[in-house]
């Protein structure tokens, strides 16, 4: 194994290696935000047989299924990456995701051919998630492999910088497409363009993929035919490897995952939902620390190269762990100062009989609350009001207690419709007086916003993402033998990052709804960041010094 430092400036191979790699990954984040960005327009055009609010979930719904097949098209991708070749691979797996993003723009609507539609834009979905599991992993493992011993974290920190420009890239794409056509028509049909025009990108990622060659770790593998006849079974069927993929799940990627989407999805919708800041400010805040925090992806996977992946990954995690509600507490104060004044001087509770309360997780608003429990709760999460609980007797009508006032919930159970809706006018009509009164704001002031502060919050939130994700690509990549290397890391990133972190969004949200506190949700990243901090400390290796070609 060798260890000397290689000062050699980057080569034109070298530079077109990371070039093609990380365009993969730019394509996969331009149709991320892409389809994130138009998941209204696309309920109305595929999903318009149901009601307007279960439309909009199942649009998320098909959304989110690209990312929970993520790991099965992982193991499928990553088994040829290992037998095949790493160029092959991911020259099929761009191909499968871009003619995916390209065939939603010229896919007929629900008015057109009917169920149809959503089925195929389901399954379209799917598609693009069974690519994306095989592109990211063989956009690191060759860049890895042509990497220099002692800058790989470096090399494939470049990889990570993407989510930025494929962000700018489908805003741009629909902002320029908004513009020219005007709303109308790019809710009727322009908004096919933004997923057409995808094929330019993929047209320029296959002419440029064609061009590479093959990674030279695997063509040293192949050519001493030691290439895995069965990768599969030999990464998960034999115990030293499976505790590795095992332990690279719960000790690495889960934490990084927690806390990447936290610093990015989650902050932004704090900010809109929680804190009431409008969309358009929201977006270019984040946008803005977006921006300020890329270089560091760099700045971090250089810095393992000198002092290891671990300790900069697990300082990522930890202190996540430890910031994040006093942070997102500064964030409330600095967003919306009047809400944070208005929390700390009139404090809301409901006090409530607990076995009137139900779940209020309500996403489709389907669901008929009728005990003064749930009227209460499902009022103020409505306004987005953070509340504490407290118990009553059994039998008494749930109260909100707003500063020094008192509001006595109904029982909306066996009214009659009129009635029902006449005491609910009248509620929500106290509640919102009650609340006005105690200083709460029905939104964001956009004068009394610090943009300064909340710039430098969300950076920091940002400096947290490119610690655990910079120096991520390099570790993963140096766990694995040679052989089964392509497969063996697919199972903990896609989980990781598809399961846990595509998930947070909805679990901290569900968490919120059930208890009322809007930092409650936190819970779930500082309890996964802080597992993944005591388990990659005691049991993961360092690996910046591991030989790749030589790793079995």
């Amino acid at each position: 194994m060798s260890t000397a430092v290689d000062n050699r400036p980057m080569t034109g191979e070298q530079k077109k290696v990371i070039f093609a790699s990380s365009l993969g990954t730019v394509f996969e984040w331009y149709d991320f935000y892409l389809y994130g960005s138009l998941a209204p327009i696309i309920a109305k055009q595929f999903f318009s047989g149901v009601d307007a609010g279960s439309a909009f979930i199942f649009a998320l719904l098909a959304f989110a299924a690209g990312f929970i097949v993520r790991p099965f098209g992982a193991l499928v991708f990553r088994r040829l990456g290992d037998m095949i070749g790493r160029k092959y691979t991911f020259l099929v797996t761009i191909v499968i995701m871009g003619l995916s993003t390209f065939i939603v723009g010229l896919l007929p609507s629900y008015a057109s051919i009917g169920v149809a539609a959503p089925v195929i834009l389901i399954a379209l979905r799917m598609l693009q998630g069974l690519a994306l599991g095989g592109e990211y992993g063989g956009a690191a493992v060759y860049v890895a492999e042509h990497a220099p011993h002692d800058k790989r974290g470096a090399y494939t920190s470049w990889i990570q910088t993407t989510a930025t420009l494929g962000l700018f890239l489908s805003l741009m794409v629909i902002l320029g497409t908004r513009t020219i056509v005007g709303e109308a028509a790019f809710a009727d049909w322009a908004w096919r363009v933004p997923f057409v025009v995808s094929i330019l990108l993929l047209a320029v990622s296959v002419y440029i993929r064609l061009s590479m060659n093959e990674s030279p770790a695997f063509q040293k593998m192949k050519a001493e035919g030691k290439t895995s006849k069965a990768p599969l079974s030999e990464s998960f069927g034999q115990w030293k490897n499976l505790k590795i993929v095992i332990l690279a799940l719960i000790g690495l990627t889960a934490g990084q995952a927690v806390v990447w989407y936290s610093g990015q999805f989650y902050a932004l919708f704090f900010l809109t939902q929680a804190l009431k800041v409008d969309g358009p400010t929201a977006n270019i805040l984040v946008a803005f620390s977006l921006v300020l925090g890329t270089p560091f992806f760099i700045v971090f996977g250089a810095l393992s190269d000198k002092i290891g992946r671990k300790p900069i990954i697990m300082a990522g995690c930890l202190l996540a762990a430890l910031t994040y509600f006093p942070v997102f507490t500064a964030l409330t104060k600095a967003a919306n100062p009047d809400l944070a004044a208005a929390q700390a001087k009139n404090q809301v509770v409901v006090t409530a009989d607990s076995k009137e309360c139900s779940f209020q997780f309500n996403p489709t608003g389907t669901a008929k609350f009728t005990s003064s429990c749930d009227i209460a709760k499902q009022v103020l999460a409505g306004a987005s009001v953070s509340y504490e609980n407290a118990p009553a007797a059994a039998g008494t009508p749930a109260t909100i207690k707003i500063g020094e006032t008192v509001i006595t919930g109904y029982t909306a159970k066996g009214l009659p419709a009129d009635e029902a809706k006449k005491k609910d006018g009248e509620f929500k009509k106290s509640v919102a007086d009650a609340l006005k009164a105690a200083g709460y704001p029905s939104k964001a002031d956009p004068a009394k916003i610090d943009k300064v502060m909340v710039t430098a919050i969300l950076f920091y939130l940002v400096l947290l993402v490119t610690m655990v994700y910079g120096p991520i690509a390099a570790m993963l990549v140096e766990l694995f033998p040679t052989r089964i290397r392509y497969t063996s890391m697919s199972l903990p990133y896609h989980i990781g990052n598809g399961w846990f972190g595509g998930l947070l969004p909805t679990t901290a949200f569900a968490i919120v709804a059930q208890t009322g506190n809007m930092y409650n949700g936190l819970w779930y990243p500082i309890i996964i960041a802080a597992a993944t901090v005591v388990i990659g400390t005691l049991f993961i290796k360092e690996t910046k010094d591991v030989d790749i070609y030589a790793n079995d």
